[in-house]
């Protein structure tokens, strides 16, 4: 009788160790950051709106402050995280992946939403990512799997249409989907940015209808504009809302309440809230 041992199971999320290779202007309001890193033929993207929490450390340190990696707890780690000084302790931040590439060099891209034009009123991550230069470090905690639980883009096996809104905190999410969606699938997508040169292009198989939703020129509230919208007699629709949860909340009431959509099928995630940091986010 021959024994068998399986295979350890691997990890879903692990922390990589980064490097900023470049920095470039995607638009007035966008900043997209390339990575790369040691272990990095380890990271697996799922894709989509893959997720990740980003470590940064603050102006005058070298490289983010965490506890040891090695915690196998994540609440001992976590609880290790918060009982270092605020000024000491790495500034975390959750970020979509916006790009991963194999070749010619391992690399990741993370983009960055500018706030404002005044970089003393920015947030930790912004200040950053303004001044992020090649050899400036990170940690990343992200997928070692790519079928993981920060994907939250999952329609049903039969979905025909998807309903997608996004504003620009939520862009590189909703590009992801995009370029994942299959080409028998019908898209009514409504992106708001704040300046028209925000606007990036799309790149998908699906027959998609997109809206850009441009705030300096007077764009309608998210809810007027979904309200508003003609959308298809769809079998099987489904939808992805992101953005500042206010909002999102609106949105879902209105596609469950007002268009009959089945609650299950509709997914919408509050990257931010109105009036309140991450921090104060995260502790609420």
């Amino acid at each position: 009788m021959t024994a068998t041992t399986e295979a350890p199971a691997v990890a879903p999320f692990r922390f990589f160790d980064l490097r900023v290779v470049r920095t470039r202007r995607l638009g007035p309001s966008l900043l997209r950051v390339t990575f790369t890193g040691p272990d990095l033929a380890d990271f697996h993207g799922g894709g989509r709106d893959q997720s990740l929490s980003l470590f940064l450390p603050h102006p005058g340190q070298d490289a983010p402050v965490l506890p040891p990696m090695g915690l196998d707890d994540g609440r001992a780690w976590h609880a290790a995280y918060r009982a270092i000084p605020d000024d000491e302790r790495a500034v975390m931040r959750s970020y979509t992946l916006s790009g991963q590439r194999r070749f010619p060099a391992e690399e990741v891209d993370i983009d960055f939403v500018l706030h404002d034009d005044d970089p003393s009123t920015s947030g930790p991550a912004c200040r950053w990512a303004r001044a992020a230069a090649p050899g400036d470090r990170a940690v990343v905690l992200g997928p070692a799997i790519a079928d993981n639980a920060a994907v939250r883009c999952q329609p049903q096996d039969d979905f025909d249409h998807i309903l997608m809104w996004g504003d620009e905190t939520a862009l590189p999410a909703a590009l992801g989907v995009l370029a994942w969606l299959p080409e028998h699938v019908s898209a009514h997508v409504y992106l708001e940015v704040p300046h028209r040169d925000d606007i990036q292009p799309i790149i998908t198989l699906a027959d998609v209808s997109v809206t850009w939703l441009v705030r300096d020129e007077g764009a309608p509230s998210a809810l007027d504009a979904v309200r508003a919208a003609q959308l298809p007699d769809a079998v099987s629709p489904y939808a992805w809302l992101a953005g500042e949860s206010g909002a999102m909340k609106e949105l879902r009431r209105h596609l469950v309440r007002e268009r009959g959509y089945d609650k299950r099928a509709v997914r919408f995630v509050g990257y931010w809230r109105r009036g309140m940091s991450e921090d104060a986010l995260r502790a609420a």
